[in-house]
């Protein structure tokens, strides 16, 4: 206990796993805390000042999985390794407690092991750093070793947060009280991690850096700023604390300047579903359903790409040529792809291994793919013409002796942890082999020596066993004890068995024993060989996996486009947005997945004179869907794929922004009106020209005139302020005649046609306003009740016919904006409200009456009448 609380007073937030034998056994707090989130029994052992100690393990061959789990639930935890034998400790006395320290901080940004992370998903640790008034991320996955920085205005750090989605975040404890941050990380409260600010120097960080990748100066990998290097200083720290002093492979840090990838913010991310759902899924966003990669660090790179579409065209264009390279050629592409198939996660297996955490099937992983580099050049031929493939297949590299040397080194069947043995080849080394041999030949003779006592005392079931504690031994039953002559040595009496052993039993054992402990030790030693030379190798390894990645996802984009018929688009730097025959990509893939009809392909131009349309048309037409394809086309395309198009134009979007759908945000004690409002202040404080803008709906969270206003100004803003493109979807008809005095709106519409009282969606965008909503007919379709139906259409033919002389044309030239309504409007006429014993034989179906049914309503009516 003293040694444990000694071990806990060092890592007062994390949970202790104290290794004792097989199992990691927490105490105190720290046991009632881990049996709650594991569901495990909570036990006792021992006291402490007259307590009993609260206590709870869980098994050293599962614990990944308990791991996990609590580490989901926003947990830490500590891991408490022995650090020496029984043996050794003895040697320092005969009550010595064996020796334990922490080899490893669990948290959830620097996880490596396959069981805690999603194979096809990034897990960053993210570092956020400030020095004088400049911001700065850096980002790094551990489990990768990709290591990124950018410098970030303060505005910005929330939409750089949403992009990476990170594990975890590091933040200054100093931050925590200061105006302004509550607001910033109130979305990733499980995720911060406050650290001392001593750790986000930007002098230790630069020399941390340098000390890192062993260079004098960092001017080869870029210009970092002050605040860049206090991020990046601050990820190295924290991973040296975290790990121990161990360092997995980790690439120099990428340095990604400000303007480099589309900037989206989080209500954006969220609205678009790029890569989940509003519900937290995977299936069913956008990413899932372009994904056709085959490996998982393809399926990494092609969620960073979705997740950071680019803005230089430059950059698309290269990897849009390698798209092309394997769209042209089926045979090829397939090829590949099959090549591929044998291709396990080297990056990963490299950190479990330099981590100290990989085992035997790690180095088999990397073998393996490093093995087919050369099928992979093979297949890539003609390919200088397409920069993008000729660079990946040059980095693919050479690594036939490192391939060689762990072939010939590793058996057909590998365990999955060193210590287990047994991994090294035959005929690798002839000395193992021996020790192998003698140690195998001995258990022959253990067989042999069973037989020969058996037939000796003339007892059938005797059987030689072992175990750890009496090492080999005889064993009988009882009614056989009298057979067992002098040459048997007592060692133990059980109910049902008695066990006995022979000096040369004994001697065998120690024979044994020496052999296999020998031969484990050589075949550990050789391990550790091997892992060197793979370290010695991690930069061309961790290059040849980059190269795969991007062979992987330019693959996937040429798969995807042939089997959904996408076309190439064309992005350059004009302010152009011309879609012909645009499709969202996700509602297709769904409808043609359920067989419910094909998706109604519209086109969409924002060029010019033309850049703002103002969409209207009644609910389920298609709007949204509309406003949303639009949007993850521009996304397609910037990430450098095929679109869902016949063909498309974009000009570079810096800035994309989508307000579609309403929620409310009970975290920060908001309204659904309330955060509409929020996000489109923030669209209209930010938008710029290069911006496309999607906005759903602004202003139905409050009264029609309030609204109305809203949404009149919001257009106003949107055409001469931020001079964006963009799409306003509304069912204010009145705001349709702004298109007479703002000459780059145009009106638009859903078609639709109605047929003997029903309404038929037609799903197509013409010129033109909708001349109204539908609305009754959808609550027609929704199977609101026949009565609220017909009283809705007759309060609506009454409002039409009291308020049709508003002159709205009027409105657009003269401000304020409903001056012309409430002077020119006459007042409506009342509508008859009906009373309450009209409403309640509304609703009363009088054919299913009984008798004893209609004397209570009577009596029921006769109670509505109001007091005298």
């Amino acid at each position: 206990m003293a040694q444990y609380l000694a071990i806990k007073a060092d890592h007062p937030d994390s949970l202790l796993f104290y290794r004792m034998g097989d199992f990691y056994e927490l105490f105190f707090q720290d046991a009632e805390i881990a049996a709650a989130s594991l569901d495990i029994a909570l036990t006792k052992r021992g006291k402490h000042e007259g307590e009993d100690i609260p206590m709870c393990g869980v098994p050293v061959h599962s614990a990944e999985g308990y791991l996990l789990r609590l580490i989901r639930k926003g947990h830490r935890v500590a891991v408490a390794e022995q650090t020496e034998s029984p043996a050794e400790a003895k040697k320092r006395g005969h009550k010595s407690v064996v020796a334990r320290d922490v080899v490893r901080l669990v948290t959830p940004g620097t996880i490596t092991e396959d069981s805690l992370l999603d194979a096809r998903s990034h897990n960053f640790l993210v570092a956020v750093a400030r020095a004088g008034k400049d911001y700065a991320l850096a980002w790094l996955d551990m489990s990768t070793g990709e290591f990124f920085s950018s410098p970030a205005g303060f505005e910005d750090i929330a939409t750089h947060l949403s992009r990476l989605h990170p594990g975890e975040i590091l933040v200054s404890d100093r931050w925590m009280d200061e105006e302004g941050m509550e607001d910033l990380f109130t979305d990733w409260g499980s995720q911060l991690t406050p650290l001392p600010s001593v750790r986000f120097d930007s002098q230790n960080g630069e020399k941390r850096l340098k000390d890192l990748f062993e260079v004098s100066a960092l001017d080869a990998f870029g210009q970092f700023s002050r605040s860049e290097l206090a991020a990046c200083g601050a990820l190295v720290d924290y991973v040296e604390l975290t790990q121990k002093g161990k360092f997995p492979m980790i690439k120099p840090p990428l340095q990604q300047a400000s303007g480099d990838v589309m900037a989206i913010d989080a209500a954006t991310r969220r609205n678009l579903e790029l890569t989940r759902t509003m519900g937290g899924d995977r299936q069913g966003s956008l990413l899932a359903t372009l994904d056709r990669t085959i490996t998982g660090a393809g399926a990494r790179r092609l969620a960073a790409d979705i997740a950071s579409p680019l803005t230089r065209p430059a950059d698309i264009h290269y990897r849009l040529e390698m798209t092309d390279y394997f769209f042209a050629d089926d045979a090829r592409r397939e090829t590949l792809r099959d090549i591929l198939r044998r291709c396990p996660d080297m990056e990963r297996a490299l950190t479990r291994i330099t981590l100290g955490r990989g085992g035997p099937r790690d180095l088999a992983a990397i073998r393996d793919a490093l093995a087919e580099t050369a099928n992979l050049r093979a297949c890539l031929t003609d390919a200088s013409d397409v920069p993008g493939i000729d660079h990946a297949a040059d980095r693919l590299g050479f690594h036939a002796e490192l391939v060689d040397e762990l072939f010939r080194a590793l058996s057909p069947e590998l365990p999955l942890q060193a210590r287990d043995g047994g991994f090294i080849a035959r005929e690798y080394r002839p000395e193992l082999d021996e020790l192998k041999t003698l140690r195998d030949e001995s258990r022959r003779h253990i067989a042999n020596l069973q037989a020969k006592y058996a037939e000796m005392t003339k007892v059938p079931s005797l059987k030689v066993k072992h175990n750890n504690v009496l090492g080999y031994f005889i064993e009988v039953t009882p009614r056989f004890a009298d057979n067992m002559g002098e040459d048997f040595i007592h060692r133990q009496t059980m109910a049902n068995a008695i066990r006995y052993s022979t000096v040369e039993l004994g001697e065998l054992e120690d024979k044994i024993s020496r052999a296999a402990d020998r031969a484990l030790a050589l075949e550990l030693e050789l391990y550790d060989i091997l892992v060197g030379r793979v370290t010695e190798w991690g930069r061309n390894i961790l290059q040849a996996a980059e190269a795969m990645a991007a062979l992987d996802v330019a693959a996937s984009h040429a798969e995807i486009a042939k089997e959904r018929n996408y076309c190439r688009p064309e992005v350059d730097d004009s302010l152009q947005f011309h879609i012909e025959g645009g499709r969202h990509p996700v509602v297709e893939a769904a409808l043609e997945a359920s067989g419910d009809g094909t998706f109604v392909a519209n086109s969409c131009s924002l060029g010019g004179d033309n850049r703002l349309w103002l969409l209207t048309g009644p609910n389920m037409a298609g709007k949204s869907t509309f406003l949303r394809q639009n949007a993850l086309i521009t996304v397609m395309a910037q990430m450098g794929a095929y679109v869902p198009a016949v063909r498309a134009h974009i000009g570079i979007v810096d800035r994309l922004f989508s307000r579609v759908g309403a929620a409310d945000d009970l975290a920060r004690g908001r309204s659904t009106f309330m955060v509409e409002m929020v996000e489109t202040a923030s669209i209209l404080n930010q938008a710029g020209e290069r911006a496309l803008v999607i906005l759903d709906e602004i202003g139905r969270g409050t009264a029609t005139f309030d609204g109305l206003s809203i949404a009149w100004a919001t257009v106003e803003n949107l055409h001469d302020i931020n001079r964006c493109r963009g799409l306003f979807a509304t069912h204010y008809h009145e705001l349709t005649v702004l298109s007479t005095k703002l000459g780059s709106l145009s009106n638009h519409s859903m078609k639709v046609r109605e047929w003997k009282g029903d309404v038929i969606f037609l799903h197509e965008v013409g010129e033109g306003s909708a001349d109204r909503s539908y609305g009754i007919q959808v609550a027609k379709l929704a199977g609101l009740p026949k009565a609220v139906i017909k009283r809705a259409e007759s309060v609506l033919s009454h409002l039409e016919e009291n308020g049709q002389n508003a002159k709205t044309n009027r409105i657009a030239n003269d401000l304020p904006l409903f001056a012309s309504v409430v002077e020119e409007t006459p007042e409506p006429e009342a509508i008859a409200i009906p009373s309450e014993a009209e409403t309640r034989l509304r609703g009363v179906d009088v054919d299913d009456m009984t008798p004893r049914d209609a004397l209570a309503l009577l009596y029921e009516l006769k109670g509505l009448l109001p007091d005298e």
